[in-house]
Order: C-alpha cells, then structure tokens, then sequence
C-alpha cells in the first residue's frame, strides 16, 4: 500500500524518509547543570532512529543560561556543546533519521536560581518568580545568542533547525498581548510585539542556510490573547521571512483549561497551511498511524509531530506501518520481529 505517511519531503536540501517526526520534548538530564550530552541523550535519541522516526528534533536547547527551562537543560551557549551535540547527530544519521535541534530561551518560565528575563515583570503565576523586563541591550544579547546558536547548531551537523515561540517561552511571552505590556518598539502592537521573533529568524539565518522550522502556539486559548486568526497572518509573514515550515502547537503561555482531545490542534496545522500556504506540522494526542495517514491524505499538514507516544514506544513507525499494511525498511537485525 502506498502511503502519504511513509512517503518523503524535501525541504531545501534535506529529504525526509517519512512524515513523522519526534517532537521535542526535554529530558531533563544534563547532570552537571553544564547543559551537556549524557550518555542517556546518546541512547534515547538514537533508539527512535533505530525505530526509523524521519526527523528526531532534540528538545529545548538553551541559548543562554538563564533562557534554560531547568538546571538540567541541553545547552548551546557555548563551543564546549558542540561535540556532545554531534554525537547525537552522527548516532542518528547511521540509522537513517535527520536531526533537528530546537533553539529556545525560557523566559519567565526558567525554574533557576537568580535572575531571569522576560518582556515585561509578570511571572506566569502567583508561585513563580517574577522576571526583570528586559532591556533593548538585553534583547539584542538574546537575539545574538540564537544567531550564536544556530552557528553551533550547523558545526554540530545538524539537518534541521526549530525556533521555539511556543509554550509560554521567551518569543511567544513576546508575541502575546497577555505577557508583553511594553511601550517600546519590541510591543504595544501586533506589528512590534512580532518584532523579537522577525530579528531572531534574521539572525539566525545569517548563519543557518537549512529547513528551519518555527514552533508556534497558534492559540492562547485566553479571550484576550492571540487566536488561531493572528497566526495565519504572523505565518504569512514568516513565509516571507524564509521560515519553511510551521510546528502547530497551542496555549502554555497563561495558566489555562484546555479542551483535550486525540488531534486537538490538527485544526491550526490546517488553517496555516492551507490560508497561509506555508508547510506545516501537527501535534497533540496523535498516538495511530491512522489518525496521522488521514491528516496527511487531507492535506490538513505535511509533517506527522508525535510527542508522548514516542517516550512510550520507540517503535512506533513500525506499528504505524502495520496498520497501514506497508512494509518499511526494518534494521537487520530486528527483521525476525516485524516479519509478519
């Protein structure tokens, strides 16, 4: 059988074996507090590529020091990261996979000692810490952090790069009108409030000539924060921008109830792609081969993101495959397991 699943992308000069792609998601296990490869990073992101997961995308990779989420945080704010970096990407390229790394700085969400940064002085919640607004000096430090950082990125070998705006983070504290109250030129509008990500992707692609993909929180789920509406038209100016492809996450940037479903957020993988007519991914409870052939069939989103289900089963392609009755390139030495 043939299917849109299994089939490839090429994006720029990087073609993709399949449609599915490990989203990222932090481990939490840089020992030292250094921001450095383990050994358990080694392990866990090439056993996905064993399982013949397309695109694997380490998770949240600090830009900065105080941009990490935890203490226990990947880093990429300084040379000594490179190797630890490399030794993913050249573990999962023996297996067939690409790699991505997503950028990311944390912003009020740290969970660190000492000072952190955001936009404007408001913590995410009553028992949080609440961050220093952040100079324009500050601002331009950050964004050459992420410019610093996709230079270390292509060192380490990378195929693909992802700016995280998600998740109530530093970008997306920047795009939201319910976390940046500044007056300046970086917000009071629309306009200047996507002004951090636009110098960011600039920066960054001073040094990164790849697929780059920019994750979003296409909703705020807040009736006064940003709606699926203001992303089709932030998308569109992403387009231009050079971005390729559209990560369709949602919410985090507020504590706030959202409605939870198997494919709750394939909705805005559709919409961006389909009004802004920029490639997408979709996200969120997608757990069968399925549910990711229909979305892809559809042309709801080009890209298949599993998050949690790849922590439970390293092997899911392999699953995948049989629902779908295809077969797929299966390492050697695990061919006596899937001949069925």
């Amino acid at each position: 059988m043939n299917t849109a699943l299994f089939s490839t992308l090429t994006i720029k000069n990087v073609t993709f074996k399949n449609r599915i792609v490990m989203s990222p998601m932090c481990m939490y296990s840089s020992s030292n507090q250094d921001g450095k490869v383990q050994n358990w990073h080694l392990t866990h992101y090439a056993s996905r590529a064993v399982g013949q997961i397309g695109l694997i995308i380490v998770e949240a990779t600090a830009v900065e020091p105080q941009g990490r989420i935890s203490s226990h945080d990947l880093g990429i704010w300084d040379d000594d990261h490179i190797d630890g970096l490399r030794k993913i990407v050249d573990l999962c390229h023996e297996h067939g996979a690409k790699v991505g790394i997503q950028l990311a700085h944390a912003g009020r969400k740290a969970k660190l000692e000492g000072e952190i940064l955001a936009p404007s002085a408001i913590p995410f919640e009553e028992k949080m810490k609440t961050p220093k607004e952040m100079s324009e000096a500050e601002i331009t430090e950050t964004i050459a952090a992420f410019q610093a950082g996709a230079r270390r990125a292509k060192e380490a070998g990378f195929d693909v790069v992802e700016i995280h705006a998600a998740h109530g983070y530093l970008i997306n504290e920047f795009l939201s009108p319910l976390t940046n109250k500044r007056s300046d030129q970086f917000g009071g509008n629309a306009e200047n409030r996507f002004r951090f990500l636009r110098e960011v992707i600039r920066a960054v692609m001073t040094e990164w000539d790849g697929p780059l993909f920019v994750r979003i929180s296409a909703s705020d789920h807040h009736p006064e924060g940003l709606s699926i509406h203001d992303y089709v038209n932030y998308a569109k100016e992403l387009k231009i921008l050079g971005v390729d492809l559209i990560d369709c996450s949602s919410g985090s940037v507020v504590p706030v109830n959202i409605d939870v479903y198997p494919g709750y957020q394939v909705k805005f993988a559709d919409r961006i792609k389909n009004e802004a007519h920029i490639l997408t991914g979709a996200v969120g409870l997608l757990t069968s081969g399925l549910q990711a052939e229909e979305i892809l069939r559809n042309n709801r989103a080009d890209l298949i993101f599993i998050g949690r289900e790849l922590l439970r089963n390293p092997y899911w392609a392999f699953h995948a495959a049989c629902q779908l009755n295809t077969k797929i390139e299966t390492p050697k030495q695990y061919e006596r397991g899937w001949n069925f």
